[in-house]
């Protein structure tokens, strides 16, 4: 089969097939819903096709890819794999709220792919095998390692999976008008019918088709808006002198005296609230409400004296607490990246350890497509909030105002009561519209939307696919026939995971429904768990010879245990180390881990000379000898 030609014609029919539905809506005024069902339908049949096609019950293809994807399509399905619903539809968001900030997210999910590089995509390639606790298991020589990585990947997986279905929700409720709680469970069908029936065959090939359509609907709106702008379709380029335009306008709206008013109405409002949650007999639900609006209230109503400050700020380098948290931010995405299952276990995929290397090179590149554009989102986005928003009657709202308003991403309110909209009039509850939003907000056609529709839709899935896959994996492969019950035949095995595949979707989609935190905040606590539980053990597994059973165990729970105690305490409990935020609550669990490996290991016997000759063999690879012998018996 030659993949360039299959995923060339592939590549050509569907801008076709988009630019056909265009013409068809400027020509017979295709109504909204219909283009997004034709969107939605046009995925879903391609993913669907490819799951029927690439079915199979042969172990290699089912958990690997039969070892065979080249390195180019390897690193476009993992592009894909890696550019989640975070990706695509919070990360903009994060930037256009957070400003510099939010390049944390940039940094480090695209650095994490040089640590990946450096200390382990070759190496678990050399090893072998299906998943990374099979690694563990056979590294540290027993089930109890295997078993903690187990626990950890299921907790990681199961948190970033939470976040995608919360964007397929998302998309599918906006875009062909279903309700929210509906769309999570509707739009996991075509993940079930990839994974269920193909494995990781299935869901590579899924993914180097999703990478397309989510690279191409990614890029297009900013560079319409681009050329419309400054005739320029590089948004790359453009979008910094866009920064400006948008510093000047932010001055100018803060010194304005009506949004001055409007940020004292919201401090009034702030002051109430305090004052009735401290009346006698405020109820358990009173209390929430009452919480929830003062955070509101509070967040809407600040607005320094010197408004030139603020919007400095916004663009400039983070100081102090800030800095530290971009720091620590930064650090655990990045390590995250480097200890995420659903990743690692791509590179098991490529024919040799020399094509898991170039692979990641190919990610990197398919990922900098993406995120070298996502700050061009954001100053688009926050241009058209203060040109088309600021100022406008509410008579007269923008018709993506009244599209999005029942998202419930956002509301806008007249506190002044004059019946003109001021930014602190605009509450914005969750930046995930940002990308969503962008062809409505810019006045393009429904076509374009439908196209980011299909665009965020894929990289929801994509990943999907693989947490999915690495969650059924985890039970039915590393539990239940390496721990419970090895005798176990491959169809008894395959049927497991495909029951699992089916429940955990479920629990994942109903979970979904209670829209526990935004996007991209789940994802990073997926980050977190991930890095503190398997990088130190992974890396000190193969770069270090001393590393012991007794090391690993230790170190995998105290990283794990760590970091989950700060992520709950923290979120939840008002915990507060050194005022580190939520989302870098790794920063805690790696080092913690590291140390305790290396402690516990110099306290313990040394491990055996067959284990340490695995490890000079994993990272100078030999024809046969230990590593053949350890992982025969694993």
């Amino acid at each position: 089969m030659n993949l360039n030609k299959v995923f060339g014609l592939y590549t050509v029919g569907f801008l076709a097939v988009t630019i056909l539905i265009g013409i068809a809506e400027a020509i017979f005024k295709l109504d909204n819903k219909i283009i997004g069902w034709i969107f939605m339908a046009l995925s879903m049949g391609i993913y669907l096709l490819i799951g029927i096609v690439t079915r199979t019950s042969d172990a290699d293809q089912y958990y690997v890819a039969g070892r065979g994807v080249p390195a180019i399509y390897n690193g476009m399905a993992t592009g894909s794999d890696w550019m989640s619903a975070a990706s695509f539809i919070s990360m903009a968001g994060a930037l256009s709220a957070q400003g510099f900030s939010g390049l944390a997210y940039v940094m480090g999910w695209t650095g994490g792919y040089l640590l990946l590089a450096v200390f382990l995509g070759p190496y678990l390639r050399q090893f072998g095998q299906y998943t990374i606790p099979d690694f563990l298991g056979a590294r540290y020589n027993g089930h109890t390692p295997r078993i903690i990585g187990v626990v950890a990947a299921i907790t990681a997986s199961f948190t970033y999976l939470i976040a995608q279905v919360t964007g397929v929700g998302l998309i599918v409720s906006r875009f062909i008008g279903l309700e929210f709680n509906v769309g999570c469970f509707v739009g996991l069908v075509g993940v079930l019918f990839c994974s269920v029936l193909g494995g990781m065959k299935a869901v590579t090939w899924t993914q180097v088709a999703q990478y397309i359509i989510l690279i191409t609907s990614y890029l297009v709106p900013v560079v319409v808006l681009s050329w419309k702008i400054f005739t320029i379709p590089v948004p790359q380029l453009t979008y910094g002198q866009l920064l400006q335009r948008n510093n000047a306008a932010a001055i100018a709206i803060t010194n304005n005296p009506a949004e001055i008013a409007t940020r004292a109405k919201w401090a009034e409002e702030a002051k109430a609230a305090q004052e009735k949650l401290k009346a006698p007999g405020v109820t358990e639900a009173q209390k929430g409400k009452l919480e929830a609006e003062i955070k509101t209230a509070v967040a809407m109503s600040k607005a320094p004296s010197a408004p030139n400050a603020k919007w400095e700020n916004y663009l400039s380098v983070p100081t102090g607490k800030g800095m530290l948290n971009f720091i620590t931010l930064t650090f655990c995405l990045m390590v995250g990246t480097a200890g995420l299952p659903h990743i690692l276990t791509r590179y098991y995929t490529t024919p040799s350890v020399r094509e898991a290397r170039t692979s990641v090179a190919w990610s990197l590149f398919f990922i900098f497509l993406l995120y070298f554009t996502a700050p061009a989102y954001a100053s688009f986005a926050r241009n058209a909030v203060f040109t088309d928003l600021v100022g406008q009657k509410f008579s007269s709202l923008p018709q993506w105002v009244t599209l999005w308003a029942p998202a419930g991403l956002f509301t806008v309110v007249d506190k002044l009561g004059d019946g003109v909209v001021q930014l602190a009039d605009f509450v914005v509850k969750s930046t995930d519209f940002v990308v969503l939003a962008t062809p409505e907000i810019a006045g393009l056609p429904f076509t374009i939307t439908g196209l980011v529709m299909a665009g965020g839709l894929a990289a929801a899935l994509s990943t999907a696919d693989g947490l999915l896959l690495t969650i059924a994996n985890a039970f039915s492969h590393d539990l239940y026939f390496k721990v419970i019950n090895p005798k176990a035949s491959l169809i008894k095995r395959l049927t497991i995971t495909k029951i699992l595949l089916i429940t955990v979707a479920l629990i994942s989609a109903w979970v979904a429904t209670a829209r526990l935190a935004i996007i991209v905040e789940m994802v990073a606590w997926a980050f977190s768990i991930g890095a503190a539980s398997f990088f130190p053990a992974l890396v000190l597994g193969i770069w270090w010879k001393r590393a012991n059973w007794h090391g690993a165990v230790a170190g995998m729970l105290v990283g794990f245990g760590l970091t989950i105690f700060y992520m709950v305490g923290s979120r939840f409990f008002g915990l507060s180390w050194f005022n580190i935020t939520t989302v870098s609550s790794g920063v805690f669990g790696i080092p913690a881990g590291f140390i305790t490996i290396y402690v516990v290991s110099l306290l313990t016997p040394a491990p055996t000379k067959e284990m340490q000759d695995f490890v000079t063999e994993i990272r100078y690879p030999k024809t046969g000898g230990a590593s053949e012998a350890i992982n025969a018996g694993h």
